[in-house]
């Protein structure tokens, strides 16, 4: 068997193992009764231990330098570029810490679920010290055998060849304009204030309506499923993909814009080039393209006036006909920018605020230069300064709201504004290459969206590296600039 043969039967082997962990993750989150969280944790950390060996194996080593004399197709050599990526950071990590490491996240998420709702800081706080430990020992190791910052040691995790520099240049930009910006829509959008909906909206109708929506934007139930849980998310594997929503009977929209967003990821998931799925190459280039899918379903597209008309007749096939479901004044619902304290209910134009706080808190964490007691302070402060508003006391919407930090997710969040970034670039290349896309949408036609997705993001797997990636879709890497002028293209003209 040549080196690369060997390489890719061992990264098959790997790849089922994790299938095994995320089906478990998901069902700890989603359905899995709280008596079997202890058990559980157990469980998914001596898992996680056991594919830790199996990534940091010593033969792979010298597979990978072998590999590099053999001749190999253009996959295959991007292939071994993520396998000796993923075996270089792996190798950086003793198995004891990935399993202490696995144990305390179940531990803080299990508790975090009913300390959110009591507004218990100081509960949490117990477990969190210990994630932050061990997340800062897990950086420091990072970047002891990389090369990088600590902080940037985690960051490449998410977002491969991304630094905090990069990110300081890019979010501090958006600094600039941002607060403006959010005050002169808002100042427009007070002379033409939408018709709220009026509920209450039954829980059987929305979970009717999401599938319904779910299916217009081409989601295989043979090939995934949807429930609930305390926050919404998407788990599984690409061959059986697990959403979850919440729901309230206040609010449809809550559920079914989370709906439309983890619907987005589950399109990507489901796909990403099936002859490559159990290797590297075959998974998501990073967590930035990742969020660039969801957000291209969830603001790009469901949030369109041309789109709004498509759902419009669903709402009152399920709930019933009232003004606010018109489809004009549905674009003035779904398009009204209002800051506000939750994260995920955020409206596109305030959204970035949410993950800058985030970011200037998680960066100096990781650090050091702050510790776990501080970030309640530095949440009031900069939530007060980004948007205005006052969480003092307020930890269940304010620093409790997130599950992310509960398992040392420590550089995700950035993710998110990127994925925007990128989602904003997307479609200003589909509507170069298709300028009637809006037309079509309009008329119920979605495939150009999918096709092009599908062409550009999904089937390309991990081949190329980011910028390769976003080249090669729109004809240049990342520019912010887009972003921007989707924002003031869709609220200020």
């Amino acid at each position: 068997m040549s080196a690369y043969a060997s390489l890719a039967k061992a990264r098959t082997r790997i790849y089922r193992y994790q299938h095994l962990a995320a089906i478990a993750s998901w069902d700890r989150n989603a359905m899995m009764p709280p008596g079997g969280n202890e058990a559980r944790a157990a469980a998914e950390a001596e898992l996680q231990a056991l594919i830790h060996r199996q990534r940091t194996d010593p033969a792979m080593g010298g597979w990978i330098a072998a590999a590099g004399s053999e001749r190999l197709g253009d996959w295959e050599v991007a292939n071994l570029r993520e396998i000796a990526r993923d075996w270089r950071e792996a190798c950086a990590l003793p198995d004891d810490l990935i399993e202490a490491k696995a144990l305390a996240g179940a531990r803080c998420e299990h508790a975090w679920r009913s300390q959110r709702p009591a507004n218990d800081w100081r509960g949490f706080l117990e477990n969190f010290r210990e994630i932050v430990r061990l997340s800062r020992e897990e950086a420091q190791r990072l970047s002891d055998h990389l090369g990088l910052a600590p902080y940037d040691a985690l960051l490449d995790r998410f977002e491969p060849g991304v630094r905090g520099a990069d990110i300081d240049r890019i979010f501090g930009d958006v600094r600039t304009w941002l607060p403006g910006l959010i005050e002169n829509v808002q100042a427009r959008q007070s002379q033409h204030p939408p018709v709220d909906a009026q509920g209450p909206f039954p829980v059987d109708a929305q979970r009717a309506l999401n599938r319904e929506v779910m299916a217009l934007l081409g989601f295989d139930f043979k090939a995934g499923r949807l429930d609930e849980s305390a926050h919404p998310f998407s788990g599984g594997v690409p061959e059986d993909v697990r959403l979850t929503t919440r729901y309230s009977e206040d609010d449809f929209a809550r559920s079914l814009l989370g709906t439309i967003h983890e619907t987005g990821h589950a399109r990507y998931e489901q796909n990403l080039p099936r002859q490559w799925l159990d290797q590297p190459v075959g998974s998501a280039r990073s967590y930035g393209i990742h969020e660039s899918q969801s957000l291209s379903f969830e603001m790009q597209l469901a949030r369109s006036r041309p789109f709004l008309g498509l759902l419009a007749p669903l709402l009152k096939k399920h709930f019933g006909d009232q003004p606010a479901f018109d489809p004009d004044n549905l674009y003035r619902l779904w398009t009204r920018v209002k800051p506000g304290l939750i994260r995920v209910d955020a409206d596109e134009v305030t959204y970035p605020a949410h993950v800058i706080l985030r970011y200037e808190i998680e960066r100096p964490l990781i650090e050091g230069s702050i510790e776990p007691e501080d970030v309640p302070a530095l949440w009031d402060e900069k939530m007060k300064s980004l948007q205005g508003l006052d969480t003092r006391g307020n930890y269940r919407d304010g620093c409790l709201q997130d599950v992310h930090w509960t398992d040392g997710a420590f550089g995700y969040f950035p993710s998110y504004t990127l994925g925007a970034m990128y989602a904003a670039q997307w479609f200003a290349a589909m509507r170069r290459d298709a300028p009637d896309l809006d037309a079509r949408i309009a008329a119920g036609d979605l495939t150009a969206v999918f096709d092009w997705q599908r062409d550009h993001i999904w089937s390309q797997g991990s081949r190329w590296t980011t910028p390769e990636l976003v080249d090669r879709a729109s004809g240049e890497t990342l520019n912010p600039a887009h972003f921007r002028q989707h924002l003031e293209h869709r609220y200020l003209n």
